[in-house]
C-alpha cells in the first residue's frame, strides 16, 4: 500500500506538470483530489497495519533507493502528512495556486513520504536534501514580503550545511559496514569513538531541521515570509524531520553516544526552551510569535526523545503529532487575518471577538491547545513528556516546566490583545468572519486535536 500511495501522488504530479494550458483551471481539483485519495491511502494503512508485528511492513525494494518501508513510528508520521496537505491546499484555495505552486505542494509531500519511509541512509539523504528544493521555491516565490528571497536562502544555506555533515558519517558508514541497508547498520557494532564521532555528524544535520539553538536562525524567517499553507507545512511537517531522524537513526544506530550526550541536549534544549520562549514574548508580527513557540515546543519534544524511557519517547511522538496540528491551525489562523488585512503587526488589531466571532472562538482553542490545556491532545503529550524526562533528571524537568508558565504568558497576552481590546477602526475597517473553507479546515483542526486528547490510546496502543 505505500506504493499504492507514493504511485497515486507521483501520478497526480506528473498529471499537472503535463496538463495542457487550456486545462490548467482543474490543476487545483486535480491536487486536491490526488492528495485527498492519498491520505484516504494513509488511513488504509493504519487500519490494516499489524500491531503484533515488530519488523517494518509495506516493504518494497527498488534499486536506486534501497528499501522502503513502515514502522509504527514512521507511519504516524505518514499520516501527519498524508492529513496536512489536502487541509493545506483547501486553506490556499484561490488564484495563488498556479501550476508551479502545486506542483512544489505535490513534490513536498512525496518527498516526506518518502523520507519517513526509507530504509537505507543513501535514501533518506537524497530525500532529506531534495525537501529543499520546491520549499526553497515555494518560499522564494510565493512568499508575502520583499525579504522572500532572503528567507529562502536562509533556509537553504543552514539546512545544506548541516546536511555536509550528514553525508559525511554516511560515507564513513559505508566505507565501514560496506552498505547502507538501515537493517544492516543495526547489526555493526561501531566503538564508542565511532559513535561519538557518527552521532554528531548525523546531530548536526538534525539539529538545524528541528532546529535548536543556535542553529534556529533561518525559521523565523522562513515564517514569516512563506505563504499560509507553506508556514502550515513548514511547521506541521517539515520540523518533523529532524525529530524523525533523532528517532529513527540517532538512538537506535548509536545508543552509547545518545547516552553519551545526553547531558549536552538537555542542556542546549532547555536554553532553547526558556530562551524562545522569552523571545516570543517580545515580537510584534503573529507569525513570528508562532514561530518561537514552534521551536520551544520542538525542543521540549527533543528532550524527551532522550529521556531514555518509553514513556518520554511517546510523548514526544504524540506531541509530535499535536504539534502539527495545532501549530498549522494557528498559522492558517494567522492567514485569515493577513488575507483580509494585509498585516501581522499585532498592534493594530484590536477586538476581534466582536465582529469576528467564529475566528475568536477557533483562535482562542486552538491557543489554549497551544499551552497544553486538559482535554486537547497537546496536555497528553506534555505531560508523558514531563513524566518521561522527570524519571531520568527532575531538575531538567523543573526547568522545561517553566515553558508552561513562558506559553502561558505569550498565549494569553496575544490573545488578549488580539480579541478582546479595542477595536482598531483606523487599521480595520471591514469585517468578514470565517468563510465555508477555513471554517472547515478549522474545525477539522479542533476535531483531531479533541480526539487525540480524550482518546489519546488511538495513537499509544499502535505504539505500545
Amino acid at each position: 500500500m505505500l506504493y499504492t500511495l507514493l504511485g497515486l501522488l507521483s501520478f497526480g504530479f506528473l498529471l499537472i506538470l503535463f496538463l495542457p494550458r487550456e486545462y490548467s483551471k482543474y490543476n487545483s481539483v486535480l491536487a486536491l483530489l490526488f492528495s485527498s485519495a492519498g491520505f484516504i491511502v494513509c488511513l488504509l494503512m493504519y487500519y490494516k497495519f499489524s500491531g503484533i508485528n515488530f519488523n517494518f511492513q509495506y516493504t518494497h525494494d527498488f534499486s536506486d533507493t534501497g528499501l522502503l518501508g513502515l514502522d509504527k513510528i514512521s507511519l504516524c508520521f505518514v499520516i501527519l502528512t498524508g492529513f496536512l496537505f489536502p487541509l493545506c491546499l483547501v486553506a490556499s484555495w484561490g488564484p495563488i495556486q498556479t501550476k508551479p505552486y502545486l506542483l512544489c505542494f505535490l513534490g513536498i509531500e512525496i518527498l516526506c513520504i518518502l523520507v519517513f519511509s526509507v530504509l537505507d541512509l543513501v535514501g533518506f539523504y537524497v530525500f532529506f536534501e531534495s525537501v529543499l528544493i520546491p520549499i526553497f521555491f515555494l518560499i522564494g516565490m510565493y512568499g508575502s514580503r520583499s525579504r522572500k528571497i532572503r528567507a529562502s536562502y536562509f533556509f537553504f544555506i543552514y539546512t545544506l550545511i548541516g546536511s555536509l555533515f550528514l553525508m559525511s558519517s554516511i560515507i564513513y558508514i559505508y566505507n565501514q559496514v560496506g552498505t547502507t541497508s538501515y537493517q544492516s547498520c543495526l547489526e555493526y557494532d561501531f566503538s564508542l569513538t565511532q559513535e561519538k564521532f557518527l552521532w554528531l555528524g548525523f546531530f548536526m544535520s538534525f539539529a538545524v531541521k528541528v532546529p535548536l539553538l543556535p542553529f534556529h536562525i533561518w525559521l523565523p524567517e522562513a515564517h514569516v515570509e512563506a505563504p499560509t499553507a507553506g508556514s502550515a507545512i513548514l511547521a506541521g511537517v517539515l520540523l518533523k524531520l529532524g525529530v524523525y531522524g533523532f528517532l529513527r537513526f540517532s538512538l537506535p544506530l548509536f545508543p552509547n553516544a545518545s547516552l553519551y550526550f545526553t547531558p549536552f541536549i538537555f542542556c542546549l534544549c532547555v536554553v532553547g526552551v526558556i530562551y524562545t520562549s522569552l523571545t516570543a514574548i517580545r515580537q510584534t508580527d503573529l507569525k513570528r510569535i508562532i514561530a518561537y513557540t514552534s521551536i520551544a515546543h520542538i525542543n521540549l519534544v527533543v528532550i524527551g526523545i532522550f529521556s531514555n524511557s518509553i514513556i518520554g519517547i511517546h510523548g514526544c511522538i504524540l506531541q509530535s503529532l499535536s504539534h502539527g496540528f495545532v501549530s498549522a491551525a494557528l498559522f492558517l489562523c494567522i492567514g485569515v487575518l493577513y488575507d483580509r488585512y494585509h498585516t501581522r503587526f499585532f498592534n493594530h488589531y484590536g477586538g476581534l471577538m466582536h465582529n469576528m466571532p467564529l475566528f475568536g472562538i477557533f483562535f482562542i482553542f486552538f491557543t489554549m491547545a497551544n499551552i497544553a490545556l486538559p482535554g486537547t491532545s497537546s496536555f497528553v503529550g506534555e505531560f508523558m513528556l514531563f513524566l518521561g524526562i522527570f524519571s531520568t533528571n527532575p531538575i531538567v524537568c523543573f526547568f522545561c516546566a517553566t515553558s508552561m508558565v513562558f506559553s502561558g504568558v505569550y498565549s494569553l497576552w496575544l490573545s488578549n490583545r488580539l480579541l478582546y481590546a479595542n477595536l482598531k477602526t483606523q487599521y480595520l475597517r471591514v469585517f468578514t468572519d470565517l468563510n465555508k473553507c477555513e471554517f472547515f479546515v478549522l474545525s477539522l483542526c479542533c476535531g483531531l486535536t479533541l480526539l487525540f486528547g480524550i482518546f489519546p490510546n488511538l495513537i499509544l496502543d499502535l505504539l505500545n
